[in-house]
């Protein structure tokens, strides 16, 4: 019995500026086989499916369990993770695409690190004085903790940004992601003592007045966390900190 095949289509370029190709390949069928899989088994045959000779796809992967971010794409016209999309659940032939919302590097392969500058930019950290010992940490009731988990599962992979009508060229929006992370931290007992400035970075351009609420987000996260909460949430936190800041320069 012949092996049975499926047919995967790639957009490709070596550079940004580079004239977008497709390219076919036909690959055989195995249980359980996910994109990653069948990135890999181009990679050992990079031969398209009119038999000429090709090159492995650029792509990013690490964990291949959901839980680094790094293997995001569009697969068949929606931002996920190439490691949890099953062959077997996928309509053919499967199209893969770069996220479009972030620089082309090549390929597969995108640059996000606006994610990670827009995270400084927001302070989405904890700042602790390690000179000398601190003793334990503040206690965090346990509803807090439920509600933190939830938000600290972020794995900035960049799909909500993809999925944001206000994240484009004419925008500066941090996205949905980064929203989420500011309202963690200013949850946190010690992070709360620096909640103003993460704040009023988000009252400044590509801060929380750019969002739309078109609510896409929250239906393409891979971790479930429920990004539309927390953007009202931050909205909220930002209009009493604006309305405080008024009284108190007035």
């Amino acid at each position: 019995m012949a092996d049975k095949t499926f047919i995967v289509k790639i957009k490709r370029q070596q550079r940004s500026d580079e004239a977008v190709r497709w390219e076919e390949y036909e690959l055989r069928y195995r249980p359980h086989m996910n994109v990653i899989i069948c990135l890999r088994d181009i990679a050992e045959k990079p031969f398209t499916r009119s038999g000429s000779e090709s090159t492995p796809v650029s792509y990013e992967a690490n964990c291949l369990e959901e839980i680094c971010g790094a293997c995001a794409m569009i697969v068949n016209g929606k931002p996920r993770q190439a490691c949890t999309a099953l062959v077997d659940d996928l309509e053919k032939p499967i199209r893969l695409e770069p996220l479009t919302k972030f620089p082309l590097i090549r390929d597969l392969q995108v640059d996000r690190s606006s994610m990670f500058e827009n995270l400084k930019r927001t302070k989405c950290w904890i700042p602790i004085d390690g000179t000398y010992d601190l003793g334990p940490g503040p206690r965090m009731s346990p509803e807090t903790q439920e509600v933190g988990y939830a938000l600290s599962q972020c794995i900035t992979c960049g799909n909500c940004l993809e999925i944001c009508p206000k994240v484009n060229e004419n925008s500066h929006f941090v996205g949905a992601a980064i929203v989420s992370q500011v309202r963690l931290f200013n949850m946190h007992p010690t992070g709360k003592m620096h909640a103003g400035p993460r704040l009023e970075a988000l009252m400044g351009p590509g801060g929380i007045e750019d969002c739309d609420n078109a609510q896409n987000c929250v239906k393409v996260c891979p971790k479930g966390i429920p990004l539309t909460e927390s953007l009202a949430a931050v909205n909220g936190q930002v209009l009493v900190h604006a309305v405080k800041s008024f009284f108190r320069g007035s």
